[in-house]
């Protein structure tokens, strides 16, 4: 008794196969062509332009090459002091606003979740800051933060709050806080959404409550949208500009990275240097993402493959 079994592809089939392939990526190679030359030109020249300006002296006109004499200028030279005070505030306000941003934008997800009437309008409101551009919103909080707005009637107090370093400080990240929660909130509801209701009304029946359900369940299906989250908004905080020179005009100790280099480059006509600046902040916040990433990254997949074997394991079971 003989087992049939099924024709093996020709040689012809095969050599077709790996033609439509080559084909199918070349096709793809040209396609994206255009967004690389376009990408090159955006983010490459200006990179490699302030690479190479920062290798010369400053001035306009011909100026000398002076190699790597504008970095150690920055870095322990006479322009450490205000370049490591910088860069301390532009890590600290970013560490402050990310965590108070990640609480709150958590706490406004898990709301908008929840199914009631007037989730739509509820939600919509919710992203009007994130809507505002932050110019805008910069000169709002500027008038609120006024010696006469509305901050301190509402406190009772008659407080400076651009006079002094604590201040000053604490307007930041207010302003900051209130423009971009609204940000992290979105990309967790989108995480949220994702969870299957099964899964919670599973956990019920077991008898876990609802901070069992949160921490077990919520939170680890949640974490790949929640580190993608932060990670977009360490990047974004780290090259802050428009808010505190809007806001403080980089005094009282809110001088952060970009704002140094702006005014290095511009205020100061110190181009070279501008441009050692720049790349050194360039190198820093690269190295920032790099190390979030290799840190938290692997995280990430681990608790996305997580989520998604239970949801299956679920699927399995209720058949």
């Amino acid at each position: 008794m003989s087992v049939s079994s099924a024709p093996a592809p020709t040689t012809a089939r095969r050599r077709s196969t790996a033609q439509a392939r080559e084909r199918d990526g070349g096709l793809a190679f040209w396609l994206i062509v255009p967004s690389i030359v376009i990408l090159t030109l955006v983010i490459g020249y200006p990179v490699a332009s302030s690479l190479v300006r920062s290798l010369f002296g400053d001035g306009i006109g011909d100026v000398p090459f002076v190699g790597l004499d504008n970095y150690a200028s920055a870095l322990w030279g006479v322009g450490a002091t205000e370049f490591w005070g910088a860069t301390g505030f532009t890590y600290l306000i970013s560490a402050v606003t990310i965590v108070l941003e990640t609480l709150l934008g958590l706490a406004m997800a898990l709301i908008m979740n929840r199914a009631f009437k007037g989730r739509g309008i509820l939600r919509a409101s919710v992203l009007v800051p994130w809507a505002i551009p932050t110019a805008v919103a910069a000169v709002l909080w500027k008038w609120s933060f006024d010696p006469s707005g509305i901050v301190n009637a509402l406190l009772g107090q008659q407080i400076v709050w651009t006079g002094s370093e604590l201040p000053s400080f604490v307007a930041v990240v207010v302003a900051d806080t209130w423009k971009t929660a609204p940000f992290i909130a979105l990309l967790i509801l989108a995480g949220l959404q994702v969870i299957p209701e099964e899964v919670y009304e599973a956990a019920k029946i077991d008898g876990a409550g609802a901070w069992q359900r949160f921490w077990l369940i919520t939170m680890p299906l949640v974490k790949p949208a929640l580190l993608v989250a932060v990670l977009f908004r360490l990047l974004d905080a780290l090259r802050m500009y428009d808010l505190p020179w809007i806001l403080t005009g980089g005094a009282n100790g809110t001088t952060t990275l970009s704002i140094l280099v702006v005014q290095s480059t511009l205020s100061q006509l110190k181009p070279g240097y501008g441009g050692a600046l720049a790349t050194i902040t360039f190198l820093l916040i690269f190295l920032t993402a790099f190390v979030f990433v290799r840190a938290l990254g692997v995280n990430a997949v681990d608790a996305g493959e997580s989520g998604r074997t239970a949801r299956k394991q679920k699927k399995e079971t209720t058949r």
